[in-house]
């Protein structure tokens, strides 16, 4: 029997990355590639990122192998229905047709455009990924999370992704939290600019860490603001889906040991429902091959 195969895309803030994934979700490591993006990313741009990152990855595609399909995770929000996204973080490519640039450039290097394409955002993506192969592997309903530069997520219900109308569910970094949005408060970048308005010098959520774990208190009590926003929204979200289980990634929500934790008690403290105080909050189980694997289940699955 040939092997089945997946032509998996992650397009982010800062890049476009691509690679080969089997139908156990394995990522061959010699197709994966990745080409810079950035906010001041063009449509042109996305163009050249695409064809080169598609032909790199299709170049380790063996012969006789059953081709799947692309599977496209994308920073949103998307137009599932033509393919387009507007992502917030690049401006400049608002409108693209995704899905129709990654079909061609795939076409072109295949010599045939026979094969589906499919669209979700990062974070649904990601969702799918730690439901299949993670750690929300075999729940019912699961939520994933990333904290990081930004704050994004998606759901899983019974296997399936939920994407809403318009495919965008699981914008969580937009949830309104106090007078603000949980990006705006938890994100790493914000968690910096609230420790600096306070007077601590450092510069990233790395030094925050580091000087956290040495002691720094102003340091410590941003990564405790972070993680409590977190947690409040999470309560909400368990509330409204009734979650198994949620799963944390993304590099702020390593800043610290216990920040998983830090969340967990801050949903338990927040949610009023025992249902909604009774799921679990855990880190994710999966690396930074997430992402890819989400999207080629897209097409695998």
């Amino acid at each position: 029997m040939s092997a089945r195969l997946a032509l998996a895309l992650d397009l982010g803030g800062t890049k476009l990355d691509a690679a080969l994934v089997t139908g156990a979700g394995e990522v061959i490591a010699a197709s994966r590639n990745r080409r810079p993006t950035g906010r001041s990313a063009t449509p042109a741009d996305l163009d050249e990122a695409l064809a080169g990152t598609i032909a790199q990855a299709l170049e380790q595609l063996p012969a006789g192998a059953e081709f799947a399909g692309v599977g496209i995770g994308s920073a949103g929000p998307i137009d599932r229905a033509d393919g387009a996204i507007y992502p917030v973080n690049m401006p400049g490519v608002h409108g693209f047709g995704l899905t129709g640039a990654a079909r061609g450039a795939a076409a072109r290097v295949l010599g045939s455009d026979d094969f589906p394409v499919r669209l979700r955002h990062d974070g649904g993506c990601l969702a799918l990924a730690e439901s299949w192969l993670g750690a929300a592997a075999g729940a019912r309903a699961s939520l994933s999370i990333v904290v990081s530069t930004g704050v994004g997520g998606g759901i899983v219900v019974d296997g399936a992704p939920i994407g809403g109308a318009s495919g965008n569910a699981g914008h969580l970094g937009q949830l309104v939290v106090g007078d603000s949005t949980l990006e705006e408060i938890a994100s790493g970048p914000s968690s910096v600019v609230w420790a600096r308005s306070r007077g601590w010098a450092g510069e990233t959520g790395e030094d925050l860490g580091r000087a956290a774990a040495a002691g720094d208190r102003t340091a410590r009590a941003a990564i405790q603001r972070s993680a409590r926003a977190v947690g409040l929204g999470l309560a909400n979200a368990s509330t409204l889906l009734d979650l198994d289980v949620i799963a944390i990634s993304g590099g702020f929500s390593r800043v610290s040991d216990d920040y998983v934790d830090l969340v967990g008690a801050a949903l338990r403290e927040s949610a009023v429902l025992p249902y909604a105080r009774a799921t679990r909050v855990v880190r994710s189980a999966l690396g930074d091959e997430g992402p890819l694997v989400g999207a080629a289940a897209l097409v695998l699955r």
